[in-house]
């Protein structure tokens, strides 16, 4: 078997992947009435082809993008950023939380739901060329309702038959464990689960505990000062790292407004970029290594991305 990390211009061979953004947005709009907020709406796609480039200019080669089926997800327009700036862009297949999803969710079951995710994986999305090559699922603030457990059980039936890994957004950090639990009831290896989301609770003896369990956490608001200052997450990452859960954490910004890209005319906006241009530095400060970094940045990325053909 081959092992390959599927990219929205095609299959790649895993050791080319580079530096990667492992939770990013690119191009998304949200269902009505919630596109009435212009900041949600990401539709220009030579607007954020300013943003990548300064990514790239600071060592970055992959993006994630995470704007699922109900996000209003524009493969097209990926593949024609990924060919203009030549980056590899890994597309997701799955739902966000029911607020988004619930028009995509309500009365269906998971065996249908998991036809979709599994053609987009293995043959394209909405009748295209372009292959999503991760999985994912959500759920709400403090609970995750039935209409998100149906979309995580058809996250776990199209992993089982593509081999995607499944990357997780938790509402304000809520809930982690019960997802740990939901997919691994459906036998999902722990090894192929990504709990997102994780620092905007940061609890460290609580992300010990979703480590221990062998899943991986994505340090995923990088940037994002409303939250919590990115002094205390490169600390937290720290003391994980001399914990030894290296292998098992990820980074990105989630950059979903076009007040966090420098495209749409902030042009003091922290975009991608901030994740390898200032982070990093933070990292480095608190006392993580560079081969430390390196991993959480491209190692683990290519663990998780790669499927076996």
């Amino acid at each position: 078997m081959t092992r390959v990390i599927r990219t929205v211009r095609g299959d790649i061979s895993p050791d080319t992947l580079g530096i990667c953004a492992m939770h990013e947005h690119l191009l998304g709009r949200p269902p009505a009435p919630f596109d009435a907020e212009q900041d949600l709406v990401l539709d220009d796609v030579q607007a954020v082809q300013t943003d990548i480039r300064h990514f790239q200019q600071a060592g970055g080669r992959a993006i994630v993008e995470m704007t699922p089926i109900d996000y209003g997800r524009n493969i097209v327009g990926l593949a024609q950023i990924a060919e203009a700036c030549d980056i590899h862009i890994v597309a997701v297949s799955g739902f966000l939380k029911e607020k988004f999803a619930h028009h995509w969710l309500i009365n269906q079951s998971p065996q249908v739901l998991s036809q979709r995710l599994i053609a987009d994986i293995t043959i394209g999305v909405n009748g295209t060329p372009y292959r999503a090559g991760l999985l994912k699922a959500a759920s709400s603030l403090h609970q995750i309702t039935a209409c998100e457990q149906t979309a995580f059980v058809a996250a776990a039936l199209a992993h089982h038959a593509t081999g995607a890994t499944i990357s997780t957004h938790t509402e304000a950090g809520t809930m982690a464990h019960a997802q740990v639990d939901l997919l691994t009831q459906h036998d999902v290896p722990v090894e192929r689960i990504i709990i997102g989301h994780c620092d905007r609770l940061l609890d460290l003896e609580h992300h010990k505990s979703l480590l221990t369990r062998g899943v991986t956490i994505g340090y995923d608001q990088i940037g994002k000062s409303k939250y919590a200052s990115d002094t205390t997450r490169a600390a937290m990452i720290a003391a994980l790292c001399h914990a030894g859960f290296v292998n098992q954490l990820v980074i990105a910004c989630d950059i979903a407004r076009r007040s966090g890209l420098r495209g749409y005319g902030s042009t003091d906006a922290p975009s991608y970029v901030h994740l390898i241009s200032d982070f990093v530095t933070l990292l480095r400060e608190a006392g993580v290594s560079d081969a430390h970094i390196t991993q959480m940045l491209i190692s683990n990325p290519v663990r998780l991305l790669s499927i076996g053909v």
